[in-house]
């Protein structure tokens, strides 16, 4: 195994620092709790002490996960014991926007600092716009605030029905950090939720999305705020790319200018949207032998060849591993509470610490990136590994007043303790029929928890 070694970057202790500061802010508690009266009374669970145990959230029940966080929290030999109503009350009191302006004001900012530098294709940051669908508690409360998925079957209506909720999240893609989350009903539009979310791209970033969202309000929308988009096509879509689906050829590119649909001309000038748009459309021959279009605003074929798009796009499946992360290793759809606040405390807290691990990763991945003595396959950071680890430090990380340094030290070995090899090329057949049995084995007798 290699030895890795390498110095804290002053930046990661920054970083520690000011969450650190940020949680015992008299100012940051103020405007995250519901009541000017919540968190005055001096009570075990207070106000940063509640924060970093609903971001170590765990799938043991709420009684057996208070002993132990007050177990290894407390100072003197006996802790005094909670009930989880504790925690129900305590909760209650806060706002999920604490999770929010910490990944905002010292997560994101110190991301995309001069000292970090960041991974870029041609000099675009590259953005996901996509959103997932998440079943919630069955709660009268959630029901009435996200709405009702009724349930069936090959046989029809089965008369149950669950609350059900629409995740989106714009996603950074080539450097994993979450930006701007939003949890509406699922009833709402993908497209009008991503519309409502564009706000944090800056000029020159890349929107990549799948064919449900390209169209011309949304590529309209994106090159106002001076971005750039690549969409993937359906064949029923534009004109151009019904006309590269007909010819059937890959490495295709072609410039058109597309005009805005009849229908939506009135609303493109409320919104101060061009009328007409230059789109360059691109074929591309996925590997399995299906040919996909894309249109993209980035038109200059020196600069952006046509070859380069299939990779390029490819790079949006990384949005739907960091779906299928939330859902699947961290358990975000198993939530630690059955109100609406809880719900969005538990999902803004889980991309916070997604966040958190992708940054405070990179270093590791660095040095796993470096070219070894004896040639082996390309190696990256565990991420069920890395995520058990910040949950294991958490209270020295956020908490406790030991030396940044040293905890971040500390959570370098665990990162680099198992790497897992990336094989690029290899391909795993999909079955056409998926096997219930063979998924309830998986979940009831394989699968392991992170958390």
């Amino acid at each position: 195994m290699r030895n890795i070694l390498h110095d804290i970057p002053q930046y990661l202790i920054t970083l520690i620092q000011t969450i650190r500061a940020k949680l015992r802010d008299p100012n940051f508690l103020a405007r995250h709790r519901v009541r000017p009266q919540d968190f005055t009374r001096q009570c075990q669970l207070t106000f940063p002490v509640l924060m970093i145990f609903l971001l170590q959230k765990t799938l043991k029940s709420i009684q057996r996960h208070l002993h132990e966080f007050l177990d290894e929290l407390a100072e003197e030999p006996i802790f005094e014991p909670l009930t989880s109503g504790a925690v129900t009350h305590a909760r209650a009191k806060l706002k999920d926007s604490a999770f929010i302006e910490l990944n905002q004001d010292c997560v994101l900012p110190m991301a995309y600092g001069p000292e970090h530098p960041i991974q870029r294709w041609c000099g675009h940051r590259l953005f996901g716009i996509d959103s997932s669908l998440l079943r919630l508690p069955d709660s009268e409360e959630l029901g009435k605030e996200f709405g009702w998925k009724e349930a069936s079957n090959q046989n029809g209506a089965t008369g149950t029905r669950y609350p059900e909720a629409r995740l989106s999240v714009l996603y950074d893609l080539l450097n994993q950090l979450g930006h701007d989350t939003r949890l509406e009903p699922s009833t709402t539009g993908e497209v009008a939720l991503a519309l409502q979310q564009l706000e944090p791209l800056q000029p020159a970033d890349v929107a990549i999305n799948d064919r449900g969202f390209s169209g011309y309000l949304y590529f309209a929308s994106v090159l106002q705020r001076g971005a750039h988009f690549i969409g993937r096509c359906s064949s029923g879509s534009f004109l151009a790319a019904q006309e590269m689906f007909q010819l059937n050829r890959a490495n295709q590119s072609k410039v058109v200018w597309l005009f805005a649909p009849p229908e939506q001309k009135g609303q493109c000038r409320r919104l101060g949207l061009a009328l007409k748009m230059k789109v360059r459309f691109v074929s591309v021959r996925l590997p399995t032998g299906e040919l996909e279009v894309l249109a993209t605003s980035l038109l200059d074929e020196a600069l952006y060849p046509t070859v380069e798009f299939l990779n390029v796009y490819h790079w949006r499946w990384g949005h739907e591993t960091f779906y299928l992360m939330l859902k699947g290793r961290m358990e975000l759809e198993n939530f630690s509470g059955r109100t609406v606040e809880a719900v969005r405390q538990d999902v803004q807290a889980a991309v916070l610490l997604a966040n958190l691990e992708s940054v405070l990763s990179e270093p590791t991945q660095a040095a796993l990136n470096q070219p070894s003595a004896v040639p082996t396959q390309p190696l990256r950071v565990k991420r069920s590994n890395s995520y058990h680890a910040m949950k294991m430090e958490v209270l020295d990380l956020l908490y406790r007043d030991i030396p940044a340094e040293q905890v971040l030290q500390q959570l370098m070995k665990l990162f680099a303790g198992s790497p897992v090899a990336v094989r690029p090329d290899r391909k795993v057949p999909r079955r056409r029929r998926p096997s219930f049995h063979r998924s309830y084995h998986f979940q009831r007798r394989i699968k392991k928890a992170v958390f």
